[in-house]
């Protein structure tokens, strides 16, 4: 029975030697190395059976060959990032790939909790509303020259307030005789109707549409008896 006992690649006798199983099949040391043993990615030869091996994305390494491709130090037990194929420290990516919070002037180092905006970049606990200082996060935020509110402060500090219900106005409205409306606050003086897209005239300071303004206001055409609106 042991004459039997053999390498299912090579069919050599296995009896007193060292062998490995794949998948219940003993193979010998030499074929196993040549058939399923894994290229190290850094210095291009066989990882042995005997070598401890450890692997990244699909790659596998020498321990000894797990290293920073800038410093050289050892990545077994250290946290890292990659560059194409080539590994690196955190140190290392950070001072020379990671970008600096715009806040604070620090590395924004891989796998922190991040916000990028406009180009710039900030750690997120630093990326703070202008008007109360707390962190904006993941929160909804408004730009305002080159500064960042949360939108309670936004609508309390900065935007600007409708001249009918005196609610702030964060986007879009009319702006008539260097004041502001919400479209839906725009309204006709004499008959609320809105006023938005729509032509119009004004009394004094006062906006009114063609029909109020014309029975209110406007003068009667000698000839034809229509009111003179300008329109």
């Amino acid at each position: 029975m042991s004459d039997q006992f053999s390498c299912k690649n090579c069919q050599e006798s296995l009896c007193g030697r060292k062998y490995i199983q794949v998948e219940d099949r003993p193979h010998c040391i030499s074929c196993y190395e040549r058939l399923y043993a894994n290229t190290c990615q850094e210095c291009k030869e066989l990882i042995g059976h005997n070598a401890k091996e450890l692997s990244y994305e699909d790659r596998y390494y020498h321990a000894h060959c797990f290293r920073c491709f800038h410093c050289e130090r050892s990545l077994a037990d250290q946290p890292f990032t990659s560059q194409g194929d080539a590994l690196v420290c955190s140190d290392c990516y950070g001072s020379r790939f990671s970008s600096k919070c715009s806040a604070c002037d620090q590395t924004v180092t891989p796998g922190s909790r991040m916000l990028e905006y406009d180009g710039s970049t900030w750690h997120e606990d630093c990326f703070a509303c202008h008007g109360c200082g707390k962190a904006i996060g993941t929160e909804a935020f408004i730009p305002d020259k080159n500064n960042y509110y949360c939108v309670p402060c936004y609508e309390g500090r900065v935007a600007p307030q409708c001249s009918h219900c005196k609610q702030a106005l964060t986007k879009g409205g009319v702006t008539y005789k260097d004041e502001v409306w919400h479209k839906e606050c725009f309204l006709c003086t004499g008959c609320s109707a809105p006023l938005a897209g729509q032509p119009f005239t004004s009394q004094g300071e006062s906006p009114y549409c063609i029909r109020c303004f014309s029975s209110l206001y406007a003068k009667k055409c000698a000839g034809c008896n229509t009111a003179i609106t300008g329109q």
